[in-house]
C-alpha cells in the first residue's frame, strides 16, 4: 500500500512540475528546444515511474530505518541552506559548506569531508565558469569590492 501512495504522490508532484514548466517564458534568442523541454522530460519520466509504482507495487517493501531518514532530512536542510546562502556568500563558500555537509553524511570523517567539499566547490566553479560560461560570483560581493 505504501508504494501506491508514494507513486500517487510522485505522479501529482510530477504533473505540478510539468504544469510549472509550461509557464516558463521563452527568450527571444534561445536554443531550438527552449527552456521548457528539459523540465518536461524530467516530469514525464517521473510520471511514468510513479505510474509503475502504482500498477506494480512491491509486495513487502522494506523502509529504511530512522537513521537514514535523519540523514535525508539533514541533506535536505543542507541543500535548502545552500540555496539561501548562494547569493550572499558566493559560489565557492556556499558550495564548499554544502559539499562538506553532504560528504560527511556519506563518510563520517570530518577532515575528509572538508577536503571533499572544498575540492568539489573549486572543481564545479571551474567547470561552470570556464566550460559552461556561467557568470558566477566566486566569493561574497562585499569581499570582492
Amino acid at each position: 500500500m505504501t508504494d501506491r501512495i508514494t507513486g500517487l504522490i510522485v505522479v501529482v508532484l510530477a504533473l505540478a512540475y510539468f504544469a510549472g514548466a509550461t509557464q516558463l517564458q521563452e527568450p527571444f534568442f534561445s536554443d531550438p528546444l527552449g527552456p521548457k523541454a528539459f523540465p518536461m522530460m524530467i516530469a514525464s519520466v517521473a510520471v511514468i515511474c510513479g505510474l509503475v509504482m502504482i500498477m506494480k507495487p512491491d509486495q513487502e517493501p522494506e523502509w529504511p530505518g530512522l537513521t537514514t531518514f535523519m540523514h535525508i532530512g539533514f541533506a535536505v536542510v543542507a541543500l535548502v541552506f545552500y540555496a539561501y546562502t548562494l547569493k550572499p556568500l558566493g559560489f565557492l563558500v556556499s558550495t564548499a559548506i554544502a559539499g562538506t555537509a553532504v560528504s560527511y553524511l556519506i563518510e563520517a570523517r570530518a577532515k575528509n569531508a572538508v577536503v571533499t567539499g572544498v575540492l568539489f566547490s573549486g572543481a564545479l566553479f571551474l567547470i561552470f565558469k570556464f566550460i559552461f560560461g556561467l557568470s558566477l560570483f566566486a566569493l561574497p560581493r562585499w569581499l570582492m569590492g
